[in-house]
């Protein structure tokens, strides 16, 4: 948790406005019927898949026949109502946890840092208290203090997992709701289509705050992976409570979880310059998906294994799994050092902490890259001299082993594996057309310098 030796270095002038694509408009995902498909089918997903895995052992629910569907689904509805409508105990549960987070946001110590420049502010760049770190701990040791004191036993969690979620996915929208009315009032529409439906959902406001408090960086960080690890720590907690140990699955599972939560709150600095950062609109899409969709779909095999472990599977296969989880991590952490560490080195940002773990690889001195027309440079070095994407690639391995430890006895464990996989090759086709257009011959000479996507030789 220790700072290390850190300044709030002052960005340097030189580096290039990120202003060809900033001012651009395309509909995605369908326009707004594909927007509107969204928002009514996300929570009906989320609500279906709740009650298959946490009501139904993990097997789907399915109509008796054609002409049951009408009955089936009135069935369902009520079944959900029945164990996952909102509550207050789940509103305090969520909220309570949020609003910690905002106040540990305000008070937390950490660095100063500065994003790039940006064309909707006449080049200015945003600074951005970077103590997501800090914020983390002091909700781990928080937590844990409320649950051996009996203050709050965190078994609550799974408890009311269903009234928490639900909760979850109508502040999502309520907050979405807001973001887009203030920004109408005053305004500031970014990027906006002039349809109401597509607006809503995929955002018209670039860089909502509330005074230092980055609303798009902190819901990225701060809510959904913190919340993700709580829940498999309490399906732990439960597992203990009911047979006295904690299988190795359900270790996993926190062991997963807390790798994950621990490295974007470690590395916030670096994430101020990501794409998700300095373009995507804050929006019901990234609120939605950030407050409700990643704790509340991410953790089915914590679920799914509490529900029916302990698996019993060999030693063999759990160290497989484990070996899959550490290598991934390994490559993951590493790749997205060796990229953003790059961007700051540049931006001249760069600054040393000794946030638990620092792994070797995760910088390169004297990187090599290709130089752009456009001023910025393209990472040609450390795992980016392989393949372009490898910290997609081991992120996809990750999520593999958070499906393995599972076994193969249901398919909600590898939902994660299965939609982050459609994701990313939405996502990575995206990038590819937007950065075609942004560095155009150079971006050819970046595909041929460096070919593959995901895997050397194979994709």
């Amino acid at each position: 948790m220790s700072e290390g030796q850190v300044t709030n270095p002052r960005p340097r002038d030189d580096v290039a406005f990120e202003d060809v694509t900033d001012s651009s408009f395309v509909y995605e995902f369908g326009g707004p019927i594909g927007a509107a498909a969204m928002m009514l089918g996300f929570p009906l997903l989320m609500a279906y898949q709740f009650l298959c895995v946490y009501d139904n052992g993990g097997h789907f629910l399915l109509p008796d026949s054609f002409s049951d569907i009408a009955a089936w689904a009135g069935r369902m509805g009520q079944r959900y109502w029945e164990i996952a409508a909102p509550s207050w105990t789940g509103a305090r549960i969520y909220l309570g946890f949020t609003f910690f987070m905002v106040g540990l946001a305000f008070v937390c110590p950490g660095p100063v840092m500065y994003g790039y420049k940006l064309p909707s502010l006449g080049g200015q760049r945003l600074a951005y208290k970077c103590n997501a770190l800090w914020s983390w701990w002091v909700a781990v040791i928080t937590a844990l203090a409320l649950h051996f004191t009996g203050l709050f036993r965190l078994t609550q969690i799974i408890d009311n997992l269903g009234p928490i979620m639900s909760v979850a996915m109508l502040w999502s929208f309520f907050l979405a709701g807001a973001v887009y009315a203030v920004t109408v009032a005053r305004n500031a529409k970014h990027r906006a289509s002039g349809n109401v439906i597509y607006d809503y959902c995929m955002g018209v406001c670039l860089n909502p705050r509330i005074g230092t408090l980055d609303m798009k960086l902190f819901t990225e960080l701060r809510v959904p992976w913190p919340m993700l690890f709580f829940i498999s720590l309490s399906c732990a907690f439960k597992q203990y409570e009911e047979l006295g140990h904690v299988a190795p699955e359900l270790v996993f599972m926190v062991l997963a979880h807390w790798l994950y939560a621990n490295a974007c709150n470690k590395g916030e600095e670096c994430v101020i310059t990501s794409w998700d950062i300095f373009y995507e609109l804050e929006s019901w899409y990234l609120l939605f998906w950030n407050l409700a969709g990643v704790p509340f779909s991410y953790c089915y095999t914590s679920i799914y294994v509490l529900k029916n472990g302990p698996m019993g599977f060999s030693v063999l296969w759990n160290i497989l799994c484990f070996t899959l989880l550490i290598v991934g991590y390994f490559f993951w952490d590493t790749g997205n050092s060796q990229r953003n560490r790059f961007r700051m080195y540049w931006n001249n940002t760069l600054i040393k902490r000794n946030a638990f773990p620092q792994l070797p690889m995760s910088f390169i001195d004297d990187a090599k890259y290709l130089q752009t027309q456009h001023g910025n440079k393209m990472l040609i070095d450390g795992w980016y001299a392989y393949v372009r994407k490898p910290h997609y690639t081991a992120d996809l391995v990750m999520s593999l082993s958070w499906g393995l430890i599972a076994g193969f006895g249901s398919f909600f464990p590898y939902f994660y594996l299965t939609f982050f996989l459609i994701v990313l090759v939405h996502r990575v086709g995206r990038d590819d057309a937007r950065c075609a257009r942004k560095y155009g011959s150079d971006w050819d000479l970046y595909m041929a310098t460096v070919p593959w996507k995901f895997i050397p030789y194979v994709y």
